[in-house]
């Protein structure tokens, strides 16, 4: 094809036509380059400005929340719709109102997804162990601050934090929040970043409080002795493991199990469920439990419903007669999420850089954190009583000549010569000499006078005791101790979740005792399936067949064993014998593929059937090739009842056959040719997708059709087709071997 030759082209002048240079144009941008100038600023956002804690233990949008609540008087006042703190929150989070009250429903005691919620609610708030109960618009709830957050906020206006500009600079915000407890650890806390996630679990107030001062007194605590486990809102049970604790506890991550606490109502042979995981929730449980009857896996319920009401939850599971309620218990706990596990994810951010911290390492980041708040607390009020000394001291020298000062005053012809002329008069600066100025006549007595002088004294002692503090580090340390001593017995509540240190409710796999009797099996070509008894085969007539179809497979074996359907899409079912009932050859069958719940549009073509898993499979395909596998890689510990890439998919299917040992095949082509194999010269393949060995030669066009047992003295001169080495062509039949029924191609 003759190269079109390029033509130059005039650049348009878009003056004159319209058309802007260089519109249309392909840039070429480097992959590498784009991702950093736009994903990686979207990725940092979501991490720093969203998704992670920090050491406050809050989130942004938990921190404007909850700051605008504040401002808004909220903390002592009375509630206020919950249109009216969204409305607010806006001018510090600048997303929709939805999302605003989605984080504040999470905060309320309402929903009651924390130990100590923030949010005094009022009006429904939903529930987090219910996925369907949905909270009621913000326009008709009611809301304001807990008691608590008088901690979170505690000398907030005191220079304990910094404030930065909200998102259009027309406010200040806290960039954290100086929180007199550790909060971080206190409440729940789940967030999903970009390339990383945060999941910390809560811990008994109580405990939390009483750990983190006895680490402040000994920084080598071992924090095990006060703080057993994490403790959570639900009440469930924590089954119990040192080396999660410990793995927890040292590196942030880890699994810890939990499982629903349970009570057995014996007069209406009922089970009270009422406690699950934080993982899950109500609606989850129920439905897998029934689909598990649905399956046949769970038959010791008639009957379960959610009775969850006023008093919080409970799950009703009725039992039929005789059904042991713990050994029920234990198979619910395996089968469903009634036990469930928290993985822990202790990422926080400390001083903007996400890290995953151990329960430890976060207390003592904690520590260094609340004590800088406390240095600038207490630096605050020292400037504060100096600055008012320093008043006072202005005042004091006025007050020992006050005729001197109201002589100035009163000879001074100007306004604004008044503070300068006290300030020349009295030896004074400028702020002591307006304070001055200021003072009403009615405090000029003897009682104001020495008043004064003695707050001066007090100060003094004050601020020397505040300079002390401020110079000692242990000091500080004391101060938090006591804070932290009156928040766990002002707050502090008795834990909800029940330690479990020995598991006795271990589920053991119930072996259901099949009967055993002799059964023949039945496999017609268009997948359907009989299981006949030997007394009924000997009373029936014909097989009942749909039009064109027909019996490809007949094995005599057991009621107790398993079976095995090989399907055209590479895939094996498994099942028991006795999951089919016992049936007539009057009777269509079973339809395997509906059954077993095939894929759509799968069919299977091959039946296996066995109790130990012993003998060898060979599969032939269409280019000559031919796989010999052992039964045993078909087996499973696990009750799977689907086994993907059960043959190789490299060329289609032509034949599969169950072997006990080995012994000679007959593997047929399409051009006429036969060949003799025996299964010995193979080599076993312990891979089930394998493609096998080329076992025959093919011509063009012509493919591997048939493979099949051989059976002796089918041929004249069986010698014929055998062949020394593979592959090999084999040989077309003889005039003997024709004649015999067995051999006529299709």
């Amino acid at each position: 094809m003759a190269s079109k030759k390029k033509t130059p082209q005039k650049s348009i002048s878009p003056k004159t036509h319209g058309v802007i240079n260089g519109a249309g144009d392909i840039v070429e941008q480097p992959i590498v380059s784009t991702i950093r100038e736009n994903y990686m600023p979207y990725a940092m956002s979501v991490i720093l400005s969203r998704a992670i804690p920090e050491i406050d233990g809050f989130k942004p949008s938990h921190r404007k929340l909850l700051f605008t609540m504040y401002k808004m008087g909220l903390l002592t006042g009375n509630r206020t719709k919950s249109a009216n703190i969204v409305g607010a929150t806006m001018k510090l989070n600048p997303h929709g109102d939805s999302a605003i009250y989605d984080t504040m429903v999470r905060l309320s005691r309402g929903y009651e997804a924390l130990l100590h919620p923030y949010v005094d609610s009022k009006g429904n708030f939903g529930k987090f162990y219910s996925r369907d109960m949905a909270w009621a618009a913000s326009r008709y709830t009611e809301a304001k601050l807990a008691p608590i957050c008088n901690e979170l906020f505690r000398d907030i206006d005191k220079d304990t934090v910094d404030f930065v500009d909200n998102y259009d600079n027309t406010m200040k915000e806290p960039s954290l929040l100086p929180v007199a407890f550790p909060s971080v650890l206190v409440n729940a806390n789940t967030g999903i970043a970009v390339g990383m996630a945060s999941n910390i679990c809560s811990f008994n107030l109580k405990e939390i409080c009483e750990t983190t001062a006895a680490l402040i007194r000994d920084p080598d605590h071992d924090i095990k002795t006060t703080l057993p486990a994490p403790d959570f809102i639900g009440g469930c049970q924590i089954i119990y493991d040192e080396k999660t604790i410990n793995q927890v506890y040292e590196t942030g991550r880890g699994s810890i199990k939990l499982r629903a606490k349970y009570e057995y109502d014996k007069s209406a042979n009922c089970i009270d469920v009422l406690s699950i995981p934080s993982t899950t929730t109500c609606e989850v449980i129920i439905e897998k439990i029934i689909d598990l009857v649905k399956q046949g896996k769970v038959k010791e319920i008639s009957d379960i419903r959610d009775e969850t009401g006023i008093d919080g939850l409970k799950i009703t599971i009725d039992l039929k007669r005789g059904v042991d309620p713990d050994k029920l218990m234990a198979k619910l706990f395996r089968f469903t999420t009634l036990e469930d596990s928290y993985a822990c994810n202790f990422n926080v951010l400390i001083g903007g850089v996400p890290m995953v911290l151990g329960v430890k390492s976060l207390l003592e980041e904690w520590i260094a954190f609340r004590i800088e708040c406390v240095r600038r607390r207490t630096y605050y009020d020292r400037n504060k009583k100096a600055d008012k000394l320093h008043l006072l001291k202005g005042l004091e020298k006025i007050l020992l000549d006050i005729d001197k000062a109201i002589k100035i005053i009163r000879e001074t012809d100007e306004e604004v010569e008044v503070v300068p002329n006290l300030m020349i008069g009295f030896g004074i600066d400028k702020i002591q000499a307006e304070y001055v100025a200021e003072i009403k006549l009615r405090h000029l007595n003897r009682e104001y006078i020495l008043k004064r002088t003695k707050d001066i004294e007090e100060l003094e002692k004050e601020i020397a005791e505040l300079d002390e503090i401020l110079k000692s580090k242990a000091r500080i340390k004391t101060i938090i101790v006591k804070e932290l001593k009156a928040i766990a017995e002002k707050y502090g509540q008795p834990r909800k979740s029940i330690i479990i240190y020995e598991d006795s409710t271990k589920y053991e796999e119930e072996i259901e005792e099949i009967p055993d009797y002799p059964v023949t099996f039945f496999f017609t070509k268009e997948g359907y399936f009989k299981k006949i008894t030997p007394q009924s085969l000997r009373m029936s007539g014909a097989h009942k067949l749909k039009d064109g179809d027909g019996i490809v497979q007949e094995i005599e074996f057991s009621n107790n064993c398993d079976l095995l359907f090989f399907t055209d899409k590479c895939q094996v079912y498994k099942a028991k014998a006795s999951d089919f009932s016992d049936t007539k050859a009057s009777v269509l069958g079973d339809y395997v593929a509906a059954k077993l719940s095939m894929d759509e549009g799968e069919n299977a073509v091959f039946m296996v059937a066995t109790k130990d898993y012993k003998g060898i499979l060979l599969f032939a395909f269409e280019n000559g090739k031919a796989a010999k596998v052992p039964l045993e890689a078909y087996a499973t510990k696990t009750n799977r009842k689907k086994l993907t890439g059960a043959y190789s998919d490299k060329s289609p299917l032509s034949g599969i056959i169950y072997l006990q040992d080995d012994r000679e095949v007959l593997f047929k082509a399409s051009s006429g040719r036969m060949l003799l194999v025996h299964t010995g010269a193979l080599s076993l393949k312990s891979t089930r997708s394998t493609q096998g060995v080329a076992v025959m030669k093919l011509k063009k066009g012509h493919r591997l059709f048939e493979i099949s047992e051989y059976k002796e003295g089918t041929f004249a001169k069986p010698q014929r087709y055998r062949t020394r080495s593979m592959p090999a062509l084999g040989a077309l039949p003889s005039n003997e071997d024709t004649s015999d029924e067995q051999l006529s191609l299709l």
